[in-house]
């Protein structure tokens, strides 16, 4: 399979093309303006000689009244040593021939170019004493032809040389002006996944380049990005399973350190069934996030009523509330087109946080606005303030204000906000945390369709 050429030489080609057509189009033009330049002025020329000779020769309407002046005719002559002339009488018979080696020309009157195996002539027939006779110049022309030829030879020398001198430019200029190009290849190939800081310099890059080094040092700030989530990500997910794995192994090597009752194995397996339900749910919870990552949430669209979703929430979680001393209200209604199985629980996963930190006397709110083209919805609770710097931080895996504390459900290990985030965003819309004046809130704009 022939290999394929260079970036490099394709345009070495290309500009060695062009020029090499550029140059023989200049030399043809040129060349084509000579020789009409030439015959415009032999033409000129036979003109001026032809009207002298048409005084000369005038009432010479047969040989006999043409021989006493054919020695002046001869004496003219011989001061024009490139022009010939043969005069024929109406019958094509030739009265006089300057030159008798020369060929024959056509009998049309008019101008046009004769050629021998030495020289070459321009004629121009004419006729003489109304038509009785016909007067034919003959202009030796070999020195223009001549000329013409060796300019066509300087064309085809100039385009040769200078196609080849431009293909040697243009891979100089086409090498110099792709560096910038192998830099980036360079940069490429030093990326790994332990070398993701190298970026590219877009200063010193050309304009139609700078673009083009943005976009690669952006992907490759995305890619460092992802790579430290993911690493973060594997960690915390090693940190999170190390303790309730650590609690199992502990716990069953106690329990086997000697003979115990039935009622003793049934309490140790009754908690590490509790440990392994928190494990599972805590991978179904990764899954579904890594599933969020990569855009594999599809929401199914219903209209849904979320007052009526909010309230059946409410009264989920009342008994806790109760326990807790919390109070739980509702407040505004909103229609809107969701999956009410995600939208369930993203507000479960709310109010369970909600509920995890109100203080006992404390109070919880759920309001529903409609907007212009969008549904707000806030969870707001009383307690502790919390610093705006952290906020953003809050939608993060396994993030947690006090990292010593850990309770018995998947939601508290950090992911309940970052699974809530990922249903919003599969909606179209967005979240934010906000806390100030005792409240902590938490909003969500979606929108309607």
């Amino acid at each position: 399979m022939m290999r394929r050429l260079s970036l490099c030489s394709r345009l070495a080609l290309l500009f060695a093309a062009c020029t090499a057509v550029v140059s023989l189009t200049a030399g043809i033009l040129f060349s084509r303006a000579s020789e009409t330049h030439f015959i415009e002025l032999d033409q000129q020329l036979l003109n001026s000689r032809l009207s002298l000779l048409r005084q000369m020769l005038e009432g010479a309407d047969d040989p006999a009244s043409l021989a006493p002046r054919l020695p002046a005719l001869q004496t003219e002559l011989s001061h024009q040593a490139d022009l010939a002339v043969r005069i024929r009488g109406s019958d094509g018979r030739i009265w006089f021939d300057s030159q008798p080696g020369l060929p024959d020309s056509p009998q049309q009157v008019g101008l046009s170019t004769l050629h021998t195996s030495a020289s070459d002539y321009r004629s121009l027939c004419v006729n003489l004493n109304n038509g009785k006779a016909q007067l034919t110049l003959f202009l030796d022309i070999t020195h223009h032809q001549h000329f013409l030829q060796r300019m066509q030879q300087l064309i085809w020398l100039t385009v040769g040389l200078s196609a080849l001198a431009t293909a040697l430019l243009g891979a100089w200029a086409a090498r110099s002006g792709l560096r910038p190009l192998r830099q980036m290849g360079e940069v490429a190939s030093g990326v790994s996944a332990r070398s993701l800081t190298t970026r590219l310099p877009e200063g010193q890059m050309p304009v139609e380049l700078a673009e083009l080094a943005q976009t690669v040092n952006a992907m490759l700030e995305r890619l460092d990005d992802a790579f430290q989530r993911l690493s973060a990500f594997s960690a915390d997910i090693a940190h999170e399973l190390r303790t309730p794995l650590s609690n199992l192994l502990t716990h069953t090597q106690v329990t086997l350190t000697r003979p115990r009752s039935l009622d003793e194995y049934r309490e140790a397996l009754h908690s590490n069934l509790e440990e392994l339900q928190w494990m599972a749910q805590l991978v179904n919870d990764m899954l579904y996030l890594a599933k969020a990552d990569h855009g594999l949430l599809m929401p199914s669209r219903q209209q849904l009523a979320l007052e009526d979703e909010a309230d059946a929430l409410l009264e989920y979680y009342a008994p806790l509330a109760e326990d807790a001393d919390v109070r739980l209200s509702r407040e505004g209604q909103a229609p809107l087109a969701g999956d009410r199985h995600m939208l369930r629980r993203a507000l479960s996963n709310l109010l369970d946080n909600a509920l995890r930190f109100t203080p006992a006397g404390g109070e919880i709110r759920v309001t529903l606005e409609q907007r212009e083209g969008l549904v707000r919805l806030q969870v707001a609770n009383r307690g502790e303030p919390i610093d705006p710097a952290l906020l953003p931080k809050l939608f993060d895996r396994f993030y947690r204000a006090d990292p010593a504390r850990r309770e018995g459900s998947s939601e508290h290990a950090g992911l309940g906000l970052a699974i809530t985030r990922s249903i919003v965003q599969a909606h179209g819309g967005s979240i934010h945390g906000e806390s100030a004046g005792g409240w902590t809130r938490f909003v969500v704009d979606l929108p309607t369709v």
